[in-house]
């Protein structure tokens, strides 16, 4: 989910390719088709004169030939698959690989035995974000002292519909996965409807007994939340992040364990709307999962001055839904020793324990792959590995079936590269450049390292590591929006200026973040993205600021 959730296995109904002519004239009359964004992650594959090349020289029609990018002289050859590349899963992973085949000019089938979209477009990212919108909105007019600050009256105080709340979730979910499966038909992506699995080398089983053939194979199957052993989930009072997205009802009282991004959001949202929250957390301190600095600051900001309090150190072992009567009971026992230590009562609980791998039923046997804990193994080529850890051919496995980064856009980078290796181009993702996000208020967001694994890395390869912070106080458009509270802090070698990791907390981080994020992608280092020039007055010096005050020693 990170936001919430990552990608999944979701369907829809069979396409049969579009003539040329037809897809022109989809796009001719629906130019937002191209220019949409999905979850954040790339624009259209390809702009209006790009596809209007191919549509014209019939790139968009049944191919009955193969250019095999392979081939050192590109010479057409006789076809010997039903398609050039397969996806199973058309989740946000399989959406992003099949329009990058399409640019490619493979012939592209996509299997989805659910919805279109996967967790993030359905149960995920996108109506999280909707309902993270309003909690946003709520918060801020519920903040007399803010908005007074401002100049600002507000006459009564705000209210909200619950019914409304969740078909605003809803509705943005419908108009994203229509979106997708437009965009896929649009460039002559073949979406075959029912559940996905191999049945042999380069061949693919969906639905209840169709066969195809295919050059190349990417699983995308994504993830299911994961429900730890104990715990009865009814759907309505014992929920997971899927039920909670439809917000059938504001409880009193919920109880959140796990305190990563879903829990974190999750609470962002129930406190907004008048909910009380208690986290149950496994290890010894909230957020794990980010840099330290940053954590201590999220629960000075975002837990300490909202109706939240929390246990650390333990598990909830046994959670009972609420029946008869009775509320949900929850038994905590402590991490370490395993005794009983407290039963709370409450209205509602959410498992926000992480997400497991949709795996099963793929018919990895047929091809010697066994799962580890659930997950596909690959190489950093995303290539599946078999029981012997040898390379099997033509397969691959993307997002959070492969378990190497679980976010939506992850999977979608790493369909991406796929397809660049299986149409020649050798391409390997760099995945510490890879950005991730939790759209609290305010909002946090990190790229690489934290400062202890920095520390780690730079004992183990004998290095020297500094950090350098700005803060939010000192920023011209935040002070404006009265929102100056919030830290940057970025993590990197002296000697050379790499990049190590940055981590943002604060207005808009998540959209801050992605200048780090690049310059980590494409190498570059602080001695000269020091020297990029900023709009002000803008929240991006809030980066400009803290590069220019890193020291490095490195000189060309």
């Amino acid at each position: 989910m990170n936001s919430l959730i990552s990608t999944s296995h979701i369907s829809s109904s069979n396409y049969h390719a579009f003539e040329s002519q037809t897809s022109l004239t989809v796009f001719r009359s629906s130019p937002s088709l191209w220019s949409l964004r999905f979850c954040g992650l790339r624009q259209e594959a390809v702009q209006f004169f790009q596809l209007k090349n191919r549509l014209v020289s019939g790139a968009l029609k049944k191919r009955r030939h193969y250019v095999s990018a392979a081939a050192s002289n590109g010479s057409p050859s006789k076809r010997k698959f039903d398609y050039d590349l397969v996806i199973i899963g058309a989740g946000v992973g399989g959406h992003g690989a099949a329009l990058h085949a399409v640019e490619k000019g493979l012939k592209t089938a996509i299997i989805e035995g659910d919805v279109i979209g996967g967790t993030c477009v359905n149960r995920g990212c996108v109506p999280s974000k909707a309902l993270l919108a309003v909690s946003g909105r709520m918060r801020e007019l519920q903040d007399e002292h803010h908005m007074k600050a401002l100049g600002i009256q507000v006459v009564s105080g705000a209210g909200y519909d619950r019914q409304a709340v969740a078909d605003h979730a809803s509705n943005l979910a419908s108009k994203i996965r229509n979106n997708l499966t437009n965009s896929m038909k649009a460039l002559g992506v073949d979406i075959l409807t029912g559940f996905g699995s191999i049945v042999g080398p380069q061949k693919v089983k969906y639905g209840v007994d169709n066969v195809i053939t295919a050059k190349d194979i990417i699983i995308a199957t994504g993830s299911v939340p994961f429900v730890p052993k104990g715990i009865e989930v009814d759907g309505k009072t014992v929920v997971t992040s899927d039920h909670a997205l439809k917000l059938e009802f504001v409880p009193d009282w919920i109880a959140i364990v796990g305190s990563g991004y879903i829990g974190l959001e999750f609470s962002d949202v129930y406190t907004a709307l008048g909910s009380e929250v208690t986290f149950i957390e496994a290890l010894d301190q909230l957020m794990p999962g980010f840099d330290p600095e940053i954590s201590k600051l999220a629960q000075r900001v975002l837990i300490n001055p909202r109706k939240i309090d929390y246990h650390t150190g333990v598990f909830a072992s046994k959670i009972t839904p609420a029946k008869d009567g009775k509320p949900v009971i929850i038994e905590l026992i402590d991490a370490k020793t395993k005794e009983l230590k407290e039963t709370l009562e409450v209205d509602a609980a959410l498992i926000a324990t992480g997400r497991a791998p949709f795996t099963k039923g793929l018919g990895l046997e047929n091809i010697n792959v066994e799962t580890q804990r659930g997950f596909v193994p690959v190489d950093e080529r995303m290539r599946v590995l078999d029981a012997k850890g040898n390379m099997v051919p033509h397969v691959y496995c993307i997002g959070d079936a492969n378990g190497k980064l679980m976010l939506a856009h992850a999977a979608s980078a790493q369909g991406i590269s796929v397809v660049e290796q299986v149409t020649g181009k050798d391409h390997v993702l760099n995945h510490l450049s890879v950005p991730a996000a939790c759209f609290t208020h305010p909002e946090i967001s990190m790229v690489g390292l934290t400062e202890p694994q920095a520390k780690e890395k730079a004992k183990k390869e004998k290095f020297k590591i500094s950090v350098a912070k700005t803060s939010f106080k000192a920023n011209t458009k935040a002070l404006a929006e009265n929102e100056g509270e919030g830290l940057a802090k970025l993590i990197y070698r002296p000697d050379t200026g790499e990049i190590l990791g940055v981590h943002i907390l604060g207005l808009h981080a998540a959209d801050l973040i992605h200048e780090a994020s690049n310059a980590m992608a494409l190498g570059t280092g602080i001695q000269d993205i020091k020297f990029a020039v900023h709009a002000h007055p803008t929240l991006s010096e809030v980066l400009d600021e803290l590069f220019k005050s890193a020291q490095v020693s490195f000189s060309c």
